[in-house]
């Protein structure tokens, strides 16, 4: 189904695998997150956003709107450095500053850090975006491994407490969380069972903070992607597999990662989402349906 601004690419793509964590540079066709015909309209006009995976993917697609909207951005990446700078390329081409910080989500003094220096370089912060993860598919249960299972955790969960906790006491009312769930936390995924059940507790998560800081004035909301054109899918699945990805959801074909985007500025502006919080929006292309 075409349905939006451009067309968009539909499998089968090229078989192709990596090694991950995954590079979008080698990624064929290269993920979409340009958005040129989005206009911004001053939604984040002056904001801090600090953006964990925004190296690549629907990190990238959400600096570069955030940006478009007049936020100053902050990316957390992995070891991609290549990945990094073309986003930061990119928000500086929409005229705002870009601070790239590397190192691991899972480290909760890295987190700590990490925050301490957006403050202190980009003077405040005012909405966090948890959106880096780790996700390896596992064929039998029996062959899920506890060094799997706990960095998985480590990352998806500790990663997104850890952020955050260091965040929080830096936010003021009218700053916003926004955390990225899954489809896979909605309906359950039988090869990623261990990232499943971490895509299910970000959602409880956003729930549970979103009551939590509702006196602060601090909202807290996640966005549920259903598939979505990444580094993610080659540097997990096998070839064969990458080149049908997408297929088997309605509309047939996966989001590109400029179509999520608009989601997490939706739940970031308080000029769109000011009664909304802790709610999960699902961007899953006609699942349920």
């Amino acid at each position: 189904m075409q349905a939006g601004a451009r067309p968009y690419p539909v499998p089968p793509f090229p078989r192709q695998h990596q090694r991950k964590p995954g590079l979008e540079t080698r990624l064929d066709p290269p993920p979409m997150y340009e958005a040129p015909y989005w206009k911004g309209s001053f939604k984040l006009l002056d904001k801090v956003a600090l953006i964990t995976g925004g190296d690549s993917g629907i990190g990238r697609a959400v600096a570069v709107l955030f940006a478009r909207e007049g936020a100053d951005i902050a990316i957390v990446h992995l070891d991609e450095p290549e990945d990094a700078d073309i986003t930061r390329r990119a928000v500086e081409s929409e005229g705002r500053r870009c601070l790239v910080i590397s190192g691991d989500v899972a480290k909760r003094a890295f987190c700590f850090d990490a925050v301490a220096r957006v403050v202190k370089e980009l003077g405040g912060l005012d909405v966090l975006v948890n959106n880096a993860a780790f996700q390896l598919h596992t064929g039998r249960f029996e062959d899920l491994n506890e060094d799997q299972f706990d960095r998985t955790m480590k990352t998806n969960l500790y990663g997104y407490f850890h952020m955050a906790q260091a965040a929080v006491p830096h936010m003021k009312a009218g700053s916003a969380i926004v955390n990225n769930g899954s489809v896979t936390g909605l309906r359950g995924s039988k090869f990623l069972l261990d990232y499943s059940m971490t895509k299910g507790g970000i959602h409880a998560f956003t729930r549970s903070l979103a009551g939590h800081l509702v006196p602060r004035g601090i909202r807290v909301n996640a966005v549920a992607p259903g598939p979505v054109w990444t580094p993610f899918n080659p540097a997990d699945k096998q070839a064969s597999v990458v080149a049908e990805f997408g297929a088997d959801v309605p509309m047939k074909r996966p989001a590109q990662p400029e179509e999520i985007a608009p989601a997490f500025v939706f739940l970031a502006s308080p000029q769109c989402s000011s009664y909304i919080t802790g709610e999960i929006l699902p961007v899953v292309g006609g699942y349920g349906h």
